[in-house]
């Protein structure tokens, strides 16, 4: 069977593939390779102007050649790069072996060609290759994607600031808010939960077998080899990697930094499920209803049914996306002694975790997108509602020293139907200052918001 979007095994690969377009360059095998070119020719440039005797400073046509196989880096490289590692059975020492045979008919480079991948263990180019690929999806997709769903849940925010809703608090009719401010909740949130995710800093170690220079040292003893891998590491690109410098590690480099960026975005997916599941409730007490598409079917048997699906599809992917990061972030930072390789398999499936994250971020996007605001059954609702006028009423009772004022109010109005008659009864049965019945008796469920609407529209 022939591998097409039909037969993929991960719906990643196959149901949703148009969908991630984005992130597969860089989170797949082959974004992998072309980071771990970057890598070795990043090396091998720096090496050759550390000032070494037996490697003099490249020229700018060969070093313009260098980069251009990073730019230029395409699918039939990283094919080539495969039909290599079928022999060595070794996939970095097969990226070596690309980068010489490059090298072929230039005198130069050929001369040189034993300072790629010098002095390195393979981790000092897996870890910095796998920090770029997470610097890439984390800025390219990842937050974009958050950053699209903060700006329309802002948007919705400030349009919506003053349509009042009856909030429910354990499923039980509550005070009052306004939808646009149960937006602004999510857009705070979710602000803070994208700078977490953004301040990660991106780490990266070159620094030999088992963490202490000790190749490096065999050739040149004199060298200041920390300063020089630091110097790799945090140059930015295209000659260096722009990333952290880690200075202690064992072979691997720890994976910390690792762990905290998923269990931020992870976060951030918990938020994202907290209000797919709020809208999903929405739609379904007739708050909102979803724009029609042309041709879209909501039911097999039931013609009439507009189903919320992007909503369940992004809190489903959300919760694939969870379970993966946790695996992530438990395991990645534990290897035995100096390395053990339970971390290498593992460390394939971050493009699989953040892709169900990104296809998460595009359903719930086109959910939000499709929502348009019942008003009619948003009234109703607090017409129905009276109750919620208990708590204004005993407090302004309180503020008067009338004694018992929240008993009172729980006599007649607790497991009751309560009226604006019956309610407005009690009022003006109060010994309160008139001004303060008359402020009471105006009051109705669509207008006891507080704050609501100024904090929804200063978000």
């Amino acid at each position: 069977m022939s591998l097409s979007t039909i037969t993929a095994l991960s719906p990643l690969d196959g149901r949703y593939a148009s969908k991630l377009a984005a992130l597969r360059p860089i989170m797949s095998e082959h974004g992998y390779m072309h980071r771990r070119v970057q890598v070795e020719v990043a090396w091998f440039i720096a090496l050759s102007d550390a000032g070494f005797a037996e490697f003099k400073p490249l020229t700018t046509g060969a070093r313009a050649y260098l980069l251009g196989l990073i730019k230029n880096f395409s699918e039939a490289d990283a094919t080539a790069i495969k039909e290599i590692e079928k022999t060595t059975n070794h996939d970095v020492k097969a990226v070596e072996y690309w980068i010489k045979s490059k090298f072929e008919a230039r005198p130069e480079l050929e001369k040189a060609s034993e300072f790629v991948h010098f002095a390195c263990t393979s981790e000092d180019i897996n870890n910095t290759s796998h920090a770029l690929q997470l610097r890439s999806g984390r800025d390219q997709v990842i937050l974009p994607g958050l950053d699209r769903i903060v700006l329309k849940l802002r948007e919705m925010a400030h349009a919506y600031a003053d349509v009042p809703m009856l909030s429910r608090t354990h499923g039980q009719t509550a005070s009052p808010t306004t939808v646009g401010k149960e937006m602004a909740n999510v857009v705070m949130r979710l602000q803070t939960a994208c700078e977490r995710v953004a301040a990660v800093k991106i780490m990266g170690k070159m620094n030999g077998a088992v963490g202490n220079y000790n190749a490096h040292l065999s050739a040149w003893p004199d060298f200041d080899w920390e300063a020089f891998s630091k110097k790799v590491i945090e140059t930015p690109e295209p000659l260096g990697l722009g990333l952290t410098f880690q200075p202690y590690s064992i072979q691997i480099e720890p994976h910390d930094y690792m762990a905290e960026l998923f269990d931020a975005v992870a976060r951030a997916n918990t938020i994202l499920i907290d209000l797919s599941r709020d809208i999903w409730g929405y739609v379904s007490l007739g708050y909102f209803k979803q724009r029609l598409k042309a041709g879209e079917i909501g039911s097999s048997t039931m013609p009439h049914k507009v189903n919320p699906i992007d909503f369940e599809n992004a809190e489903g992917n959300l919760g694939l996306a969870n379970a993966l990061l946790k695996h992530l972030s438990e395991k990645l930072p534990i290897s035995r002694w100096q390395r053990d390789l339970t971390d290498s398999t593992v460390l394939r499936n971050m493009g699989v975790a953040l892709g169900y994250a990104a296809l998460a971020y595009a359903s719930l996007l086109t959910g939000l997108n499709k929502l348009e605001l019942n008003e009619e059954n948003l009234a109703d609702d607090l017409d129905a509602a009276w109750e919620v006028l208990a708590e204004p009423i005993q407090t302004v009772m309180r503020r008067f020293g009338v004694q018992g004022a929240y008993e009172k109010l729980k006599e007649v109005t607790r497991g009751k139907t309560v009226t604006a008659e019956a309610l407005h009864g009690l009022i003006h049965s109060l010994e309160i200052p008139q001004a303060e019945k008359d402020r009471l008796l105006a009051m109705t469920p669509g207008s006891y918001v507080g704050k609501a609407a100024e904090l929804a529209r200063r978000v």
